[in-house]
């Protein structure tokens, strides 16, 4: 169910995550989530969430503005 607009319906797919910390933005791609049908919004699972945050703190050490990583091919400790 979406928290959002209580929609009951979801499906499967990837979405691409973007976030932002001070002069860096760092662009993840293919986030496998659970979309909302109605408005659109996306939830990751808890490992999903887990593995984004090691890829963001990861991308962050690169001292880098930009940094685009692919989900799939991303191998975090």
């Amino acid at each position: 169910m979406c928290m959002f607009c209580h929609c009951q319906e979801t499906k499967y797919g990837t979405t691409t995550h973007v976030v932002t910390f001070d002069n860096c933005v760092i662009v993840v791609k293919n986030v496998p989530g659970l979309e909302c049908v109605q408005c659109g919004e996306t939830f990751f699972a808890d490992d999903v969430m887990e593995k984004l945050d090691k890829i963001v703190i990861q991308a962050r050490q690169a001292l880098s503005e930009v940094v685009i990583t692919d989900y799939r091919n991303m191998k975090v400790a």
